[in-house]
């Protein structure tokens, strides 16, 4: 098993002082606090033996939670560390201009030499992505089969494959419903310095008139054909046969071991199909949250002074995240497709009876994550964190409990 931390991050700071200090997120010296943080978190993780430190992407949030990681912020934490790689999980595509993001991407794993990975999402936030999206009309969305969601899902796709196109060797074309390359696609794009070109440049890339016939994106990655792929943050069936098909590896939300067995042989039945022949449960992941104490209710106060109490019930529970965690006897007296899960059905021993959330002493996180590893045999596990939530000095006690017990246990 591999192991990934996965940090928002957030600036470090208790709901009172968000409150009293609101905006938190304007105030400076807040952000490098948040900087140096996860950056003492990053090192400690990668002295532990963690194979890699991950981020969402995610903008506007004033409230100084989820503040996501731009690139820049993500070449900072990988200068600043040696051996860990560092990554997105994951950009936004539907939000991103895919020749930029290509070009974003390979320098990230130049710059590393390889240390670096790409992970890619859909986008649920309206309150940042409908604003930076818009010239391409995609909205956020969630997978209810609207007709915002395919569109959604298309603009995803279709960046998807523009990228793939990108990091290829050879230059190339596209049209598509939502963009062409060269633009304009039939004419191609002026080119004045055509002669430099024709002499220096990729063979192709210019038309007989000496306009930009095909596009050809620099820098490569280092890594080839590409960094490794993955999705953020799994629950469908459908995701997991594309992922499958396209080698990408799905970071899976949803937590009952039935379930997730379920869709790793799914995977790799997929996987089976497109001539990659895979045992169960290689080239996914999982996305889960631990909490060490000596006793369970310990481990649960910390989990609801942290990400359980102030990311699941004040932010994530009102996405609809909290349908992860369903049972079937919650659909006698909340249908899925008809009804959420009400805010009294958000407990932290909910998570717990899924099997998302280790809470307790080492010997039940141990038992826990055994139990995991039997049914499915994931090849990544992401340790969703609480930096920004809980002092840190309890994170770091986390983290070193981690490093002694589980690490060495699962090492593959």
């Amino acid at each position: 098993m591999k192991f990934m931390l996965f940090l928002l991050p957030s600036i470090p700071a208790t709901l009172e002082e968000r409150k009293a200090l609101r905006p938190i997120a304007a105030h400076s010296d807040r952000w490098q606090a948040m900087f140096q943080e996860v950056v003492e978190l990053a090192q400690f993780a990668e002295e532990l033996g963690f194979d890699a430190v991950a981020f969402p992407e995610h903008h506007l949030h004033s409230e100084g939670f989820e503040m996501g990681a731009p690139p820049e912020f993500l070449l900072y934490v990988a200068m600043q560390t040696k051996r860990i790689q560092v990554g997105p999980i994951g950009y936004v595509l539907p939000g991103w201009d895919p020749l930029r993001l290509a070009v974003t991407t390979a320098w990230l794993d130049q710059l590393t030499q390889g240390r670096s990975f790409v992970g890619f999402a859909r986008g649920y936030q309206q309150r940042w992505l409908n604003q930076m999206a818009q010239k391409v009309h995609i909205s956020a969305t969630t997978s209810d089969q609207s007709s915002l969601d395919e569109t959604n899902r298309r603009a995803f796709e279709e960046v998807y494959h523009i990228l793939k196109l990108a990091w290829s060797d050879e230059p190339f074309r596209f049209q598509g419903e939502f963009y062409e390359y060269p633009y304009p696609y039939e004419s191609g794009t002026p080119w004045p310095p055509a002669p430099w070109t024709r002499e220096y440049g990729t063979p192709g890339e210019l038309d007989s008139q000496g306009n930009v016939h095909r596009i050809s994106v620099v820098p490569k990655s280092y890594q080839k054909p590409h960094p490794p792929l993955f999705q953020a943050f799994s629950i469908s069936e459908s995701t997991i046969r594309w992922c499958a098909r396209e080698g990408v590896i799905p970071m899976i939300l949803l937590s009952r071991h039935e379930q997730v067995r379920q869709l790793a042989q799914i995977y790799a039945e997929e996987a089976g199909r497109a001539g990659r022949w895979l045992p169960l449960g290689s080239n996914i992941g999982v996305l889960r949250q631990i909490y060490f104490a000596d006793t369970v209710p310990q481990a649960v106060r910390l989990a609801e002074e942290g990400l359980v109490g102030v990311g699941y019930k004040r932010f994530w529970g009102h996405f609809g995240f909290w349908e992860a965690f369903r049972f079937s006897e919650d659909e006698l007296e909340y249908p899925s497709g008809e009804q959420r899960l009400p805010l009294e059905e958000w407990t932290v021993e909910r998570m717990i009876r899924a099997n998302y959330l280790y809470a307790g002493p080492v010997d039940d996180v141990v038992r826990g994550i055994d139990a995991l590893a039997d049914a499915a045999n994931p090849e990544w596990f992401a340790w969703l964190f609480d930096q920004g939530l809980l002092p840190r000095a309890e994170l770091r006690k986390q983290l070193e409990l981690f490093g002694t017990h589980i690490l060495p246990r699962y090492r593959s």
